[in-house]
């Protein structure tokens, strides 16, 4: 794969080829942890891809392994929620992303993820509360904060696993871009 120079409105079709390379392992990763309730390496991908490459490249790799992952697990009207709920926590990464101290620390950045996964499941309870009519915000937020917990650590340990393996890589696939050392 050659080098290519991102930019903010345009894509080469070999970045939109690496674009999909990150979604498939985003899906596959979904995928395989399935069993394992909320634990997946989905969210941890997305937040390195949002820290790495920006906000846009991070919102186009979750929203299309999300619906790719629903079409396949189930699709309703949670998808809504889960899409807005990304959302939040990439645009979130992305504003860090300017913040030098976060920029350098592994360990500020698998914290990030880590309250990443409340942020997301609180966003979710919220919209889910909305959408679906339920009488009760709390209560249906304190009775999935387990499952909360669960993509919560799930997220700082693929976080932790995999931004130096990332980081290389997307250093190698995106040299003209200034990213994080």
């Amino acid at each position: 794969m050659r080098n290519f120079k991102p930019t903010k409105m345009s894509f080469s079709v070999q970045e939109i080829a690496y674009l999909a390379l990150l979604v498939a392992a985003s899906v596959v990763g979904r995928t395989l942890f399935q069993p394992l309730p909320n634990v997946q390496p989905m969210t941890a991908i997305f937040l390195l891809v949002a820290l790495y490459l920006g906000c846009v490249r991070g919102l186009i790799v979750a929203l299309l392994s999300l619906l790719i992952t629903n079409f396949y697990m189930g699709m309703g009207i949670w998808t809504i929620a889960q899409a807005v709920s990304y959302t939040v926590v990439i645009l979130m990464m992305s504003g860090l992303r300017h913040v030098p101290i976060v920029k350098r620390s592994l360990i500020l950045q698998v914290i990030f993820s880590i309250l990443a996964g409340f942020l997301y499941g609180f966003v979710v309870s919220l919209l889910s509360v909305y959408l679906l009519g339920l009488p009760s915000f709390w209560g249906y937020y304190l009775q999935g904060i387990s499952f909360d917990t669960l993509h919560a650590v799930g997220n700082g340990f693929f976080y932790g696993l995999l931004a130096p393996i990332f980081r290389r890589l997307f250093h190698r696939y995106y040299p003209a871009k200034k990213l994080i050392h």
